[in-house]
């Protein structure tokens, strides 16, 4: 292997990049990134005052071979003095809240939490685990999270827990989501132990085998339960590009968008506006649609596959008000499709990392997350709704569920377009057949990034290093 592109500067990119560059088999990378910066979804606005605002993923969760994997990244890039650690003791990680009925409610938590009546549910959520272990295990390959969850856990659960959490990580819709492919420990609990209580006590299979590092291991010793970084997560994108700029291995070329690829003797021939590149291996870590049509004619299957990869779009609108204007301490809350499909939920800032305030005087800085799967009908189409209706509706939405009176001294909206591929049931087919298109016609090509193997960023990163460990070994 000699040349390898990566096509997409977004975080599945770099850390393709990133991986990719720490071979001694590999001697060439280059990065085509279509926009005029890298990092994709990580995205923060720093400003001259010191304050950090985030407009895609805010914490990053340490737990699991994933969640290891890329803090032994973090740690690889020098970025371990700029950690911001939140551990499960923080009142961000203790308090989520539900916004149901036109009430806050705090999630249960612990013991006592399982016992109680606890609003807005109807009865103590340990009778739920408790019937849970008799329900049979479903003969389907998959189905939809709510079906899955109001089988075994009840209607309730389903609708009001589980359909907003799933508002919460997917900005998506609970009814069409697969189970399997969107929570696969879940999936896996229910095939290998027959419930999810036996499974979660018992373990419902194997993980990837990832080796902490020191950092890591100090995450677990101090129980983090998320982090972020001092000048926000777009230092991670950041830092990659430094590392792989410094390799001498690694060309990053922005504002290179790819027209199309076509096979060649040795590769690939990609085509860019102004130029073509030949690579002997390509990693797409494009969305799915922006792959499927650079793509040649003899990939129809693939072609057709790709673009049934259905992607959401979510405004997401950051706000700062002066003083301390919070009714309650917590992460945020967040509301079922019931209550208000148009508003997914709203993060307090603040609350998990106040080091990301401005340095002078007391502000609350929060993030409203609107759209997602219900975009279109609350919204319209997405190039049509204005700042301005965007940024009224997320003011409301604090005034009217956390009785803020004032306005806020200073805000950003962003309408980030199809931001989060959403896993429809039967996903895991659809993946597979991918694949196996892809290894049938011996193409030298992967597939990593948001649309196949999960959508957090330690997902994201850890498909990158999957891909390279496998086209190494392949090579071997």
């Amino acid at each position: 292997m000699r040349t390898v592109a990566v096509l997409g500067g977004g975080i599945g990119g770099l850390a393709t990049a990133y991986y990719l560059c720490k071979s001694p088999q590999i001697t060439k990378v280059i990065v085509l990134e279509s926009s005029s910066r890298l990092g994709g979804w990580l995205w923060s606005t720093r400003r001259s005052d010191g304050a950090v605002f985030e407009h895609g993923p805010r914490g990053i969760r340490p737990a699991g071979a994933v969640g290891r994997n890329t803090l032994n990244m973090v740690e690889d890039l020098g970025l371990a003095a700029e950690l911001l650690p939140i551990t499960y003791s923080h009142v961000a990680a203790k308090n989520r809240y539900l916004y149901v009925k036109g009430k806050l409610h705090r999630m249960p938590s612990g013991i006592s939490g399982l016992l109680r009546t606890v609003p807005p549910f109807s009865r103590p959520l340990l009778l739920s685990v408790a019937k849970e272990i008799l329900v049979k295990k479903s003969k389907k390959d998959d189905e939809s999270i709510h079906s899955f969850v109001s089988r075994r856990l009840g209607q309730e659960l389903a609708d009001i827990a589980v359909d907003s959490l799933c508002r919460g990580v997917f900005a998506g819709d609970c009814r069409k989501l697969s189970v399997r492919s969107c929570f696969p420990p879940l999936y896996n609990a229910e095939q290998r132990r027959g419930s999810l209580t036996l499974g979660m006590l018992l373990g419902s299979g194997p993980s990837p085998v990832v080796v902490s590092g020191p950092l890591a291991q100090r995450s677990l010793k101090e129980s983090w339960a998320q982090w972020s970084l001092k000048r926000g997560v777009e230092s991670l994108p950041e830092s990659i590009s430094d590392y792989l700029q410094q390799s001498g291995k690694v060309e990053l070329h922005r504002d290179a968008a790819v027209q199309r690829i076509c096979p060649s003797a040795a590769g690939w021939k990609i085509h860019l506006e102004n130029g073509v590149v030949s690579a002997d291996h390509i990693f797409s870590a494009l969305p799915a649609k922006a792959l499927s049509s650079a793509l040649p004619s003899s990939c129809q299957p693939l072609i057709q596959e790709l673009q049934d990869i259905a992607t959401v779009t979510v405004a997401v609108v950051n706000l700062e008000y002066d003083g301390s204007i919070l009714p309650v301490m917590g992460f945020g809350h967040l509301l079922p499709s019931s209550e208000d499909p148009a508003l997914l939920g709203v993060v307090y800032d603040s609350v998990p990392f106040p080091e990301h305030n401005r340095s002078d005087g007391q502000t609350t800085r929060l993030t409203v997350m609107m759209g997602g799967a219900w975009f279109q009908e609350e919204f319209g189409p997405p190039e049509m709704v204005t700042e301005e209706r965007l940024l009224e509706r997320a003011t409301d939405a604090v005034s009217f569920h956390l009785g803020v009176n004032s306005s806020p001294c200073w805000s950003l909206v962003s309408v980030h377009r199809d931001c989060i591929p959403q896993y429809y049931e039967g996903h895991h087919r659809r993946v597979e057949s991918m694949r196996s298109f892809i290894k049938k016609n011996e193409l030298p090509l992967s597939l990593v990034g948001a649309c196949y193997d999960g959508v957090s960023v330690n997902d994201v990163i850890f498909s990158g290093r999957t891909a390279v460990q496998e086209l190494l070994e392949m090579k071997h």
